[in-house]
Parts: structure tokens; C-alpha cells; sequence
């Protein structure tokens, strides 16, 4: 399982999560409860429940680079270009936009 955290203009809003059934994202209990929060995207509204799907958000699998920069990545950090999370958890900690998203280590995962 790998799991990250997903920030919005550098709050945390939630988590997004890949196990062996696919793709999950739910909002943090506490931003929903926060005033003038925003929605990760328009197909991710705010609401408690998660969001489950087979493949990754297609919002997330945007954030990853294309061309030349993807290629870089790739070469780079020996990344498999079918690895969608991977790509996603090594590339977009600091993407243009008001998203990011930020790898959650073993030893955090546990706490």
C-alpha cells in the first residue's frame, strides 16, 4: 500500500491511497470541518465518504509531467512510466497550481 498526503495551497485536505483493490481519496475530517475550504477538483467534491476507483483520478493523473519532463523523471529516478502513483508521489510535491502532493513514509503511515 502507498499513501500520500494531498495539500491545498499547503493545507493538508486529505489522502489519497493505492492498495491491491485500486485507488482511494477522502478528505481529512478536519479541513471539511474548516470555513472556505475548495474542492481538490470538480469531479472530487467535498463530502465524508471517500472516493474508490480502479485507476488512478484521472485530477491526480494529470498533476504527473508529460514529454520531455516525464522523460526526465523516468530517467532519472529509474521510474516505471506504467506506474502511475509512483510517478505521482516522486513528481508532484511541488506542481503549478494550488494541489500538491506529498509521499507518506512507512514510519508516518503507522502513527
Amino acid at each position: 500500500m502507498r499513501k500520500a498526503e494531498i495539500r491545498i495551497h499547503g493545507l493538508k485536505a486529505g489522502w489519497l491511497i493505492q492498495d491491491e483493490n485500486g485507488y482511494t481519496f477522502a478528505y481529512d475530517g478536519e479541513y471539511l470541518s474548516s470555513s472556505n475550504v475548495v474542492a481538490v477538483s470538480l469531479t472530487l467534491p467535498l463530502q465524508e465518504q471517500p472516493f474508490i476507483s480502479k485507476v488512478l483520478f484521472p485530477f491526480f493523473d494529470g498533476l504527473i509531467p508529460e514529454g520531455w519532463l516525464l522523460d526526465i523523471a523516468e530517467n532519472n529516478w529509474k521510474l516505471n512510466p506504467r506506474d502511475r502513483m509512483g510517478l505521482l508521489l516522486a513528481c508532484c510535491k511541488d506542481c503549478i497550481g494550488a494541489v500538491s502532493v506529498h509521499p507518506v513514509t512507512e514510519e508516518e503511515h503507522n502513527e
